[in-house]
């Protein structure tokens, strides 16, 4: 059996995928990437060895922005090339638009015809980010996941700062003047969604379906409030957050036996 490897070595997460020759995933598994990319890249050679998948038999492609950390990959290819193949795959579709909000970025990708024809990456600043929702959920001391949640019952309160530092201190500020909790994780939650959206708008053109990935592609809250507001009907898939990775284990299913280490 043939089998290819993808690797994601992401800001904040690493996600890694298996796949058989048929493209169906095999293996797929997420790490915190942590302060070293290097010892990340290690960690999941490690693993693939323990699970039989050594990379050193099979081929392997790095994405992701620590890419250049995983040495024994036999390719390197960028985030937003393996993010549209693994969307397009996901999905059975070859014209789709990918709102990918990863941790410390958030890109918009167009694809048509089976080719990204053109993508758009947040600022530098946070807003609109996993990790932006990191910083708020820790502030109400809840996690993440729990913010999305209580975010559904609230309402009638926004954030007006598109900084995370300055969002924070009014996150606090609300806490302060006894703001109901479900308001101020509403509050975050909407504000991802605006800045998200405003940047999907800023891309010229979308093409069909409008798909969602990354770290938060599994919160229906977060996917039904960005598609309201870009009045758009947006899919997710199970493995949604593993896209970057599938796309690079499809990529490295191209490169010929023997090329590979």
């Amino acid at each position: 059996m043939n089998y290819s490897i993808g690797i994601d070595i992401g800001s904040t997460c690493s996600k890694t995928a298996v796949l058989d020759s048929e493209k169906k995933p095999l293996l797929l598994f997420v790490q915190p990437t942590g302060w070293s990319s290097i010892d990340t890249a290690e960690a999941v050679r490690s693993r693939l060895c323990t699970e039989g998948f050594d990379p050193a038999n099979y081929p392997c492609v790095a994405t992701g922005y620590g890419r250049v950390a995983v040495p024994f990959a036999d390719k390197m290819i960028t985030e937003i090339t393996c993010h549209g193949k693994g969307a397009m795959h996901l999905h059975a579709a070859e014209n789709l638009t990918v709102i990918d909000i990863g941790g410390q970025d958030t890109k918009i990708i167009r694809v048509e015809n089976g080719t990204v024809q053109d993508f758009m990456m947040n600022d530098k600043c946070s807003a609109g980010t996993g990790r932006f929702l990191e910083v708020m959920a820790n502030t109400l001391a809840m996690r993440p996941d729990q913010l999305c949640k209580l975010a559904e019952t609230g309402g009638g309160v926004s954030i007006s700062s598109m900084c995370t530092v300055f969002a924070e201190s009014e996150v606090i500020s609300l806490i302060g003047r006894g703001e109901k909790k479900e308001n101020i994780a509403y509050a975050v939650v909407d504000s991802i969604v605006k800045k998200v959206a405003s940047q999907a708008r800023r891309l010229d053109n979308t093409a069909g379906t409008l798909c969602l990935t990354g770290g938060l592609c599994d919160c229906d809250y977060i996917r039904a409030a960005l598609g309201k507001e870009l009045r758009a009907t947006i899919i997710s898939s199970p493995h949604g957050r593993y896209a970057g990775a599938i796309g690079a284990a499809i990529f490295a299913a191209q490169i010929p036996k023997g090329d590979a280490k």
